[in-house]
């Protein structure tokens, strides 16, 4: 008995490995055939043949990023969103704040500078760049015209990591080494992890070199940053937001938000309608770690976790944030982790 069984166990291994090395070939033969559709793109819009032939030869398919992209949460719209709470602890922590203390510090004149000339503040500069990369530490490995050409190829958002993925060529053809495209699995590269067609737009020049290094220089990374959130709008002088408390008698259903965005609509449903600074204290909220700002400013609530709770309120500096990654949480917590590493 145990003999057949042994046989049969074998057997049944054989005939999944099968049947998996069929599917794992044809996906690699489809991948080969959609990168002549790519190569196609990229020679119709004038990339050059040095590009081209620095990246294509070789390029397998990423299997693992396609996995990767398949977890996210967009992926799964309805899955319910957890409290902002344990997000806070494990993002505005001493292994971010301790280290964004000695960056701020330590880049003081570069920063003074960007903000003197952008209006961004040195520590939401600083906020993003221990979020994104741990200060440049964490840039991510990936190779990114494979994991983008991978990403296009399983077609979930075929039309955005296509162009991603054209772009790395554009980087190219505009002076980065070819082995300087590694970064996140999604394509963000460099210690802004700025995608590649964001890189065209807005990568900067910091140190005065003719390059926009972001992947080395810590001032380009840096003046790369600022120059995103300038882009975006920032309103020089404004803060990102502030805790409050609310009272317990506060009604709600006034400041119900009827809006509804065409970005990032689950995020957004979370905001209350828009008042003053003025009117929010006339509600009875007040704030609890820093002083209000002007009473014209506008402002939207947002009680992450409930009534009862620490809640914030966030001026249109605070979207800015949300451009850069369009998470309440992420949003949240660089503004939180910009006043602790200034304080």
């Amino acid at each position: 008995m145990r003999g057949n069984w042994i046989s049969w166990s074998v057997g049944l291994a054989l005939a999944c490995a099968m049947l998996v090395r069929p599917a794992a070939a044809q996906d690699e033969a489809g991948f080969q055939a959609y990168l002549q559709t790519l190569r196609a793109q990229a020679e119709a819009q004038g990339i050059s043949r040095s590009a081209i032939d620095q990246v294509f030869p070789g390029l397998t398919l990423n299997t693992r990023v396609i996995e990767l992209d398949r977890q996210q949460p967009e992926a799964r719209p309805n899955a319910p969103i957890p409290r902002f709470a344990p997000y806070r602890r494990a993002h505005v922590d001493e292994a971010r704040i301790g280290p964004g203390r000695i960056a701020y510090q330590a880049q003081r004149g570069r920063l003074a500078r960007i903000e003197a000339e952008l209006g961004v503040p040195e520590s939401i500069t600083v906020a993003i760049w221990g979020h994104e990369t741990s200060y440049g530490r964490v840039q991510g490995g990936f190779d990114l015209p494979r994991a983008l050409a991978s990403l296009a190829y399983e077609g979930r958002r075929r039309e955005l990591f296509a162009g991603e993925f054209l772009a790395t060529l554009k980087m190219i053809d505009r002076g980065v080494p070819r082995y300087r495209l590694k970064g996140s699995w999604a394509g963000a590269t460099g210690g802004p992890q700025f995608l590649p067609s964001v890189y065209l737009r807005l990568a900067r020049d910091g140190d005065g070199d003719g390059q926009a290094n972001i992947w080395s220089s810590d001032a380009d990374t840096l003046a790369s940053i600022g120059n995103y959130f300038a882009n975006a709008g920032w309103r020089r002088g404004q803060p990102w937001g502030l805790a409050v408390s609310v009272p317990g008698s506060f009604d709600r259903s006034q400041v119900v938000n009827r809006l509804v965005s065409p970005r990032c609509p689950r995020v957004f449903e979370r905001m209350s309608a828009w008042r003053t600074i003025g009117e929010w204290r006339a509600l009875g909220l007040a704030p609890l770690d820093r002083a209000w700002p002007d009473d014209r400013v506008l402002a939207t609530l947002i009680e992450p976790d409930g009534a009862g709770e620490t809640a914030y309120l966030l001026t249109g500096n605070y979207r800015v944030i949300l451009d850069y990654n369009c998470s309440n949480f992420y949003a949240l917590s660089v503004g939180l982790l910009a006043d602790a590493v200034e304080r």
